[in-house]
C-alpha cells in the first residue's frame, strides 16, 4: 500500500510527463500547480487530510457530463470556469484521476491561443 506521499509524488510524475507540462510549486493560493503554455489547467492540494484534492479544468460541456457521470464532485469556489474535484487517497484512484487530467490537457493544448512558455518559443 502506498503512502499519501508517495500517491501525491506519482501523480506529480504521470502529469509531469504529459506533453508540454510545466509546474510551478506556491503559484498562487495552489500548492503544486501544473501549466500548458501559461495556461494553468490544475492544481493539487497534497496535504487534504483526506488525500491528494485535485483541481481540474475543463470545458463547460466536459464538465457537465463528467459531474452527471459522477466521475467528479464540483468544485467550490470555482465551477463557473470549468473546474471540477477529485480526490486521489488510494493508489486505485490514480487512472481515473488522469483519465480527467489528460481530457483537461488535451483541451488546453490544442488551444491554438495558449500563450506558451518562454522557453518553448526558443
Amino acid at each position: 500500500m502506498k503512502s499519501p506521499e508517495e500517491i501525491h509524488q506519482e501523480l506529480r510524475h504521470r502529469i509531469l510527463n504529459l506533453s508540454g507540462v510545466t509546474e510551478r510549486q506556491n503559484a498562487g493560493i495552489h500548492e503544486d500547480a501544473f501549466f500548458v503554455g501559461r495556461t494553468m489547467f490544475m492544481h493539487i492540494h497534497p496535504e487534504s487530510f483526506r488525500g491528494c484534492e485535485i483541481h481540474i479544468r475543463l470545458p463547460k460541456s466536459v464538465q457537465e457530463r463528467v459531474l452527471a457521470q459522477g466521475k467528479a464532485h464540483p468544485h467550490r469556489w470555482a465551477p463557473e470556469a470549468g473546474y471540477v474535484t477529485f480526490l486521489v487517497d488510494d493508489a486505485k484512484n490514480l487512472e481515473p484521476a488522469m483519465e480527467l487530467i489528460r481530457m483537461s490537457h488535451q483541451h488546453f493544448a490544442a488551444k491554438p491561443n495558449v500563450l506558451r512558455a518562454e522557453h518553448e518559443l526558443k
